[in-house]
């Protein structure tokens, strides 16, 4: 008998024990990733994880088909934290990258891991400001995620003209005027990009504007590629953005080569995009302008080695359809014109592109390859024009 209510005392102290442990236990959820929220509500933190793996191969030219360079890399390797801290409104997001190629190590130096890092107060459902380190309100396929692009990246037209990151105050307004949904994003910003030690003087202005004429997308569709939400009316985003970078330390402003002393430039960046999406239809274009007085800065005048900062314009053109089977197939034509003060130092590329994309999770898992056929033309002629083949195909999973 005493054994047998020694047996119930320790079951009903294990039992209590257990259910004390459970009340205070932090609560879990997965959807976007996988959320942990505090027992009293106070803090909640998700976690999420992305892989890009991919390898690619490139032509010497049209008709030699002899493989000149081969990619077989992480692409991007990326630790996503966000959430919130005492206040639903008071909110965080932490982005870390991990491959070399995604740490903008060969311009820096040194291995840039931080990409994110940002608080944001929503003050009401329609204004939003920050602190902090991240996007600048783009062009459109900079403003979409890596992890939500069509093909395996984004058009040469992003690589040469882009805003990239940067430190600074950020802030986000939107609303409606009648039928129309509009959108204003705007930053004041260090203008030297991710992880400097210190700035100088000159800042960086950047603002977005974009009008929504038939309202919202449906599940944010405005930015992730393809019409994976399948519109069942036609929506359509037109996006203008400019960009005063003042006295800009980099080729390309938040991005590039390191100017030497003295050899600051103001570089000035114009953007204008379209978007419309309907029933498994996409379509996505953009055209960006960058100008700057002396584009050209001696580096070293023994060697007459020179750096430059791009100026000129890009366009870009990309169309898709999204079968139903959730595998999808797109076009790009892409294009990067310098001006005639950069003929000698930097060709007219045009890249034509086809690929498909298989999803099998959305933008979450997927398989992708596209086929680029790019034509290099010298407006100097100081070197014969060329042609070749490049193929990529990548694998992305995450959560």
């Amino acid at each position: 008998m005493k054994k047998l209510l020694s047996v119930f005392i320790l079951t009903f102290v294990m039992s209590t024990n257990l259910q004390a442990q459970n009340a205070i236990a932090p609560y879990f959820s997965y959807g976007k990733g996988l959320g942990i929220t505090s027992p009293d509500s106070l803090f909640m933190l998700n976690i999420r994880f992305r892989i890009q793996n991919r390898f690619a191969f490139a032509t010497e030219s049209l008709e030699d088909l002899d493989i000149k360079e081969v990619e077989a890399r992480v692409r991007r390797l990326r630790l996503r934290f966000d959430g919130f801290i005492y206040n639903p409104k008071l909110t965080y997001v932490i982005q870390l990258s991990f491959s070399r190629g995604d740490m903008d190590f060969d311009d820096t130096g040194f291995p840039n891991v931080v990409r994110d890092a940002i608080v944001l107060y929503s003050v009401n459902e329609h204004f939003t400001i920050g602190l902090g380190q991240t996007k600048l309100p783009g062009n459109r396929q900079r403003v979409n995620s890596s992890g939500d692009l069509q093909l395996p990246d984004r058009s040469i037209v992003n690589s040469t003209f882009n805003v990239d990151r940067d430190f600074g105050l950020q802030f986000y307004y939107n609303n409606k005027i009648g039928f129309m949904t509009y959108v204003v994003r705007g930053a004041i910003t260090s203008g030297e990009g991710r992880n400097v030690t210190k700035s100088d003087r000159g800042l960086a202005y950047t603002g977005r504007l974009e009008l929504l004429p038939f309202g919202y997308f449906t599940n944010g569709g405005d930015y992730f590629e393809g019409d994976l939400s399948r519109e069942p009316k036609p929506k359509v985003s037109v996006g203008l953005t400019y960009s005063d970078n003042e006295n800009a330390t980099r080729t390309g402003g938040q991005l590039g080569v390191f100017l030497p002393p003295g050899e600051q430039r103001d570089i000035e960046t114009g953007m204008v995009d379209f978007l419309l999406k309907y029933n498994g239809w996409a379509l996505a274009s953009e055209y960006l302008n960058r100008s700057t007085i002396d584009p050209l800065i001696l580096i070293d005048p023994i060697e007459s080695d020179y750096a430059f900062i791009y100026k000129g314009h890009g366009f870009n053109l990309q169309g898709s359809y999204l079968f139903k089977n959730n595998l999808e197939l797109v076009s790009r034509f892409s294009e990067v014109k310098p001006d005639m003060e950069l003929a000698d130092f930097t060709p007219y590329i045009k890249q034509y592109t086809i690929g498909t994309t298989k999803y099998m999770k959305g933008h979450r898992v997927k398989l992708q390859c596209d086929v680029t056929l790019e034509h290099r033309k010298w407006l100097s002629d100081i070197q014969p024009d060329s042609k070749n083949w490049q193929v990529r195909f990548q694998v992305e999973a995450g959560i």
